[in-house]
């Protein structure tokens, strides 16, 4: 058997023979020779062309099953190049024909032939040699195939090819060009079948029976070797030595395996056919388990065996699996429904896939180049459109369930829990839980699905916001505890929610502040349905004798007993409103007597008033009220109630005056007709108090100072004393 080296260098030089000086038969005679010479090479040919018939037919049904379609390309471009040359052939024939009649013996085309070239045959005996070369002195080259003993048969057929174009281009086809065809055809057939064996090879390789390293190596080796052999297409276009590109040919049979390979798993099984989620999920975990074992098969078995033969092939492997896999979830991902089984997808290829962990080893070698993205973008962003979509129905699904939980607790009338001090109710866990599951997930796919969750989840709590608030309300479970229960939950929204996703839930300010104050003002009205009947004895006779302002406060003490359970901000509001309430109710009912006070009783009720404000002050800074700014209104009327000094009456005007710049000019009306001081000092007060409120507002102090409301709310009713005050 030669070898590459022998093969390359041609025929080995031997002693010449004496020339054989053909014969020019008449035409007749040639034809009947000729038609000899055709039927002589077809019998000849029989036993080379059934034997390798044979053999590849062996080695088919050794690879059928599994196996996909080899390329027919590699058939088709064999006879594509035959026939040309063939063409070529004939059209050469009778010149050729003219050239030996003019020639003298063993010369052709101008120069002598060594008889070596042709073995020391006729060209008639040697059209018909092609199957005994075939055969080879020990085993056919179909054998040597069948054995995957690729190399040598290989050897072989180069060695084949490289004695039939020298045969050629000798001449020694020109008594019978068909011969030459045939011949070729014969060594073409031979080299698809060592094609076709390499893709079988690629194909049993990753099977349950795997293949030897050696034959693995050997293949490399092989397809080396033809490159070597064939470099580059020869410039006269002789197909025998054209590229085969078998290269390219064995990277085509690796995606074909890998293909076949991710198509096995659940073959045939749409993701909508499949339990919901749970069973795209199972598909996806079997497909990483079966491409996380190939490829460290490739890993450790594979590319260890064609390295040997300095034959790249992890990059290969690596991007025909990338290439099925992308193909097989592009196939998923057009019929997955609902958005469990998208976010299953998503969260799989993002993750999982793409996961450094996935194979299992951090030093396997990097493509030269980056892998393509696992899906389209096209393909990405409609996934990530349609799991928003769904996700978004999902949502507001969940929230409408959280709403009945709570409507259940309404009915059952179910009384909050005290957690770490504070009233609390199940519906800041179950909102909060759902937004950071929901945004956790998304996040875990990308920054953009992540900042599109956290707007749907904005949105969708933004309208479950109102609708709660309304639906309690409307309810038969408004009490103390249950409004303070939901002012903590719109607080934990707050300061959960919106912490921990800072400028993304901006949107979420107004109907948190919305839904806080509706719980407030309902807390308030109903202490003051309680406490307001008990304003109405303040400022009458039975007053200045009886402590009928203790009661008053007890309620308000009670009533502070449920702010304790409340967390401090909001507890801190709701207890200076009711401070602010109880100051403001007992200066109306101080500027709008039933009763009035004359002389002796004028003073006792300023007296009153004194002591009422500091049993107000000392109790509302008991319960911690920081309203501080309140402590000086009811000493202020007192004063100017009692005052025995009149001229000192509009110091006392200035303080009230400066330290309230919301009281209006009816309320000192209402105030001076408390104490009658006569026509003319009440008009040079009145005055002054207006002097004093116009410079304030043009300091730019009108109305409340800081927020702060108090007269403002105050109704004074004009009575026949304010206006005889006032003329």
């Amino acid at each position: 058997m030669p070898s590459p080296q022998t093969v390359a260098s041609g025929p080995e030089p031997h002693s010449p023979r004496e020339p054989v000086a053909p014969q020019i038969p008449a035409q007749g005679t040639r034809r009947a020779s000729s038609e000899d010479a055709s039927s002589a090479h077809r019998e000849g040919l029989g036993p080379g062309l059934g034997t390798f018939r044979r053999a590849f037919s062996k080695a088919s049904q050794r690879a059928s099953g599994c196996a996909p379609q080899e390329d027919p390309g590699l058939l088709r471009r064999s006879s594509r190049f035959l026939f040309r040359s063939l063409r070529h052939a004939l059209d050469d024939g009778p010149a050729a024909d003219q050239t030996q009649a003019t020639t003298g013996p063993g010369v052709a085309h101008g120069r002598e032939v060594p008889s070596r070239a042709m073995d020391g045959v006729s060209p008639q005996s040697s059209t018909g040699a092609g199957p005994a070369e075939l055969e080879g002195e020990d085993k056919s080259v179909a054998d040597l195939i069948t054995e995957r003993k690729l190399l040598a048969a290989f050897e072989q057929l180069r060695h084949l090819e490289t004695r039939l174009v020298a045969e050629k281009a000798s001449r020694t086809f020109e008594q019978d060009p068909t011969g030459f065809a045939r011949r070729a055809m014969d060594v073409c057939l031979h080299y698809d079948g060592l094609a076709a064996e390499i893709g079988a090879i690629v194909l049993e390789t990753l099977g349950p029976d795997g293949v030897d390293a050696a034959v693995l190596a050997e293949l490399a080796r092989v397809v080396r070797a033809e490159e070597e052999a064939h470099p580059e297409p020869p410039a006269d276009g002789d197909f025998l030595r054209t590229p085969r590109h078998w290269r390219q040919h064995w990277e085509d049979a690796v995606r074909r395996s890998a293909q076949g390979r991710v198509q096995q798993v659940s073959a045939g099984e749409a993701p909508g056919a499949a339990e919901g989620a749970s069973g795209l999920a199972q598909l996806l975990a079997e497909l990483g388990r079966l491409v996380r074992r190939d490829l460290q098969k490739v890993q450790l078995e594979v590319h260890p065996a064609y390295a040997a033969a300095g034959y790249p092939a992890w990059e290969a492997y690596l991007r025909a699996f990338h290439g099925a896999v992308a193909q097989r979830l592009q196939e998923l991902a057009h019929d997955a429904r609902g958005c469990e089984q998208l976010y299953v997808l998503l969260d799989w290829a993002s993750n999982v896939y793409s996961s450094p962990d996935f194979l299992g080893s951090q030093d396997l070698a990097l493509p030269s180049e980056p892998l393509p993205p696992l899906l389209a973008p096209d393909v990405w962003a409609r996934l990530e459109s349609d799991y928003t979509s769904f996700l978004e129905t999902k949502i507001a699904s969940c929230f409408d369930g959280i709403l009945q939980v709570e409507q259940s607790r309404w009915v059952a009338a179910e009384a909050p829990d005290v957690l770490q001090g504070h009233y609390h109710t199940p519906l800041s866990i179950d909102v909060r839980m759902l937004v950071a599951e929901h945004v956790k997930a998304a996040g875990a796919i990308s920054a953009e699905l992540e900042a599109t969750t956290l707007r749907i989840c904005a949105r969708a709590l933004g309208l479950f916001l109102p609708r709660f608030e309304k639906a309690f309300l409307e309810s038969g479970a408004v009490s103390e505890p249950n409004l303070c229960a939901n002012i903590n939950a719109c607080e934990e929204f707050r300061t959960h929610l919106l912490a921990r996703f800072p400028g993304s839930l901006e949107e979420l300010e107004k109907p948190l502040v919305a839904a806080t104050c509706a719980f407030q003002k309902r807390l308030l009205q109903g202490l003051q349905g309680d406490v307001q009947p008990l304003f109405k004895v303040l400022c009458t006779k039975a007053w200045l004798t009886q402590d009928v302002l203790q009661p008053l406060l007890d309620k308000v003490v009670a009533f502070a007993g449920h702010l304790e359970h409340v967390v401090p901000p909001r507890a801190q509001e709701t207890l200076q409103e009711v401070h602010r309430y109880v100051v403001r109710e007992y200066l109306a009912q101080a500027l709008r007597p039933r009763e009035r006070f004359r002389g002796v009783e004028r003073v006792s009720g300023s007296q009153k008033m004194g002591l009422d404000a500091q049993a107000i002050g000392n109790t509302f800074q008991g319960l911690g009220s920081e309203a501080t700014w309140l402590g000086r209104a009811i000493p202020c009327v007192a004063d100017i109630l009692g005052e025995t000094y009149k001229d000192d009456i509009r110091r006392h005007l200035e303080t009230l005056i400066g330290s309230y710049p919301d009281i209006r000019r009816d309320h000192v009306l209402a105030i001076l007709a408390l104490r009658r001081l006569g026509r003319r000092r009440n008009q040079h007060l009145l005055t002054h108090a207006q002097d004093l409120l116009r410079a304030a507002a043009k300091a730019g102090r009108p109305g409340a100072a800081g927020g702060h409301v108090l007269f403002e709310e105050i109704e004074v009713p004009t009575s026949m004393d304010v206006l005889i005050t006032c003329i």
